[in-house]
């Protein structure tokens, strides 16, 4: 759908017409494109006391091929980035009075080693020196240890004052940027790369203000695996296929590598057909809800069995409670959760999800913080995130992960029949002051689908600009 506001402010007119009203300009997110490189510019490293994550941080820039700088704050950075072969160097801040402009494209800081809360001055002054330095549709990447597994209540406060940190910097630096919170547990980095390459590249354009925490499950990538195409081989379940955002989920996923195979509604058939033959993957025209389903789709994949499950499909049925009939309570509560319950419980029993394997759920910023008229449907989408926290515990013997992607306000045909005035809200109430693409959300499903994204697991990621709603 057509941002008209964002359009314009980005046009030569539109610019001055803003500057001279003083109106907010949204910036035009750099987003992923084949045809584009995914990493360029220079990344700038900070670090607090003793930091315990530069290594793994070194071997991820080492991978993606980009320049370093270091900041006074990571004295470590220079000789182990020349042990790692890095082009680097000593970060000089950027000056305004002189004309300088932005020069770098991320900014990292190790935080792993702090203990207490004095030690924090150190995060001041990194970004008080670098944040002017970031450019537009930069990317901030802040690295901690989980507050729930330091040693002492001392370390626990300066870990989770992480979290305030990073959340305001994704508020205060606007220009498209964007800063998320990597924990990283004691043990968990080697699977440090997945989640790494996803929060700097272009892929991750509308999810800032996130915490993410990657667990010590062994990841076994080899040196010849191929970061464009990761899913190779694999064979990938998205339903609500047909169009929307379940489309994008499908066309993000084979350009991974993934056979695909659809699954929508009997009435969607014709534009399921049409999707599944643009991308080479299989069209399955089932109701998800019917009873029947489960059966036939343990039958249906079971002889290749599947690696990937997405859980996309969903309904709205909006009245405030008082005037919402049962049967619409009890039709979106059966299509947007039972239905999922009932169908990995199939899938899960018979073996058909492959050990190892991913499943990854679509939830709500509205399961996060309720929304006027939709209690059938928060209720639902509250009900999948504990779906993901309580089944992960449960999968990890097995080797596989369950996560939830939260979306925000996304321009879909959906959002395009609200009302102008909630439409412009939804769009502009969030750090990114736009609307996000269902590419936005296509492109976190994979990196939650990921082969190296085996530590990531019962995670809840919104897919949102930083959305006000619920933050």
């Amino acid at each position: 759908m057509n941002d008209s506001y964002l359009n314009f402010v980005n046009s030569p007119l539109g610019a001055r017409v803003a500057r001279s009203l003083g109106l907010p300009k949204p910036e035009v997110l750099r987003r992923y494109r084949a045809d584009a490189p995914e990493f360029d510019g220079i990344v700038a490293v900070g670090a607090g006391p003793a930091p315990q994550l530069l290594d793994a941080l070194a071997d991820v820039i080492a991978h993606i091929g980009v320049t370093s700088v270091a900041h006074a704050s990571a004295g470590l950075w220079v000789p182990l980035a020349n042990r790692h072969g890095l082009m680097t160097g000593r970060f000089e801040p950027a000056d305004p009075a002189a004309g300088s402009q932005a020069r770098v494209k991320a900014l990292v800081f190790d935080a792993s080693g702090i203990e207490h809360s004095a030690q924090l001055d150190t995060l001041y002054a990194f970004f008080h020196d670098a944040l002017r330095s970031l450019d537009k549709s930069g990317r901030i990447v802040v690295l901690g240890r989980p507050p729930e597994a330091c040693a002492n209540p001392r370390q626990w406060t300066a870990q989770r004052a992480l979290e305030g940190m990073t959340r305001s910097l994704g508020k205060e630096a606007r220009r498209g940027i964007a800063a998320n919170l990597i924990y990283v547990a004691q043990g968990g980095e080697s699977g440090i790369e997945s989640t790494l390459r996803f929060f700097l590249s272009p892929r991750s354009a509308y999810v800032s203000g996130q915490v993410v925490r990657i667990g010590s499950a062994s990841v076994a990538i080899g040196d010849d695996f191929d970061w464009t195409q990761p899913l190779a081989g694999q064979r990938a379940v998205v339903t609500g296929a047909a169009r929307g955002i379940g489309a994008a989920i499908a066309n993000v996923l084979a350009a991974q590598g993934a056979h695909v195979i659809g699954i929508d509604i009997p009435g969607a058939s014709d534009a399921l057909d049409a999707t599944m033959r643009q991308l080479g993957g299989t069209a399955l025209a089932l109701d998800i809800a019917a009873p029947e389903t489960p059966a036939q789709l343990t039958t249906a994949l079971d002889e290749l069995g599947v690696d990937v499950f997405v859980h996309n499909a969903g309904i709205t049925k909006d009245k405030t409670i008082a005037k919402m009939t049962e049967a619409a309570w009890r039709n979106v509560i059966d299509i947007n959760l039972s239905a999922q319950e009932r169908i990995d419980d199939a899938l899960l029993e018979a073996g058909t999800l492959r050990d190892g394997g991913r499943i990854v759920c679509v939830s709500s910023i509205s399961g996060i913080a309720g929304n006027l008229g939709q209690t059938n449907y928060a209720a639902s989408k509250a009900g999948v995130i504990g779906r993901v926290q309580g089944m992960a515990p449960f999968l990890a013997a097995r080797r596989i992960t369950i996560n939830a992607v939260a979306p925000g306000f996304i321009e879909t045909q959906m959002t395009a029949k609200m009302p102008l005035a909630l439409r412009e809200a939804g769009r502009r109430m969030n750090s990114m002051s736009q609307g996000g693409q269902p590419a936005d959300v296509a492109q976190t499903i994979a990196w939650l689908a990921h082969p190296g994204s085996a530590g990531v697991t019962g995670q809840v990621v919104r897919v949102c600009g930083q959305s006000l709603i619920g933050a």
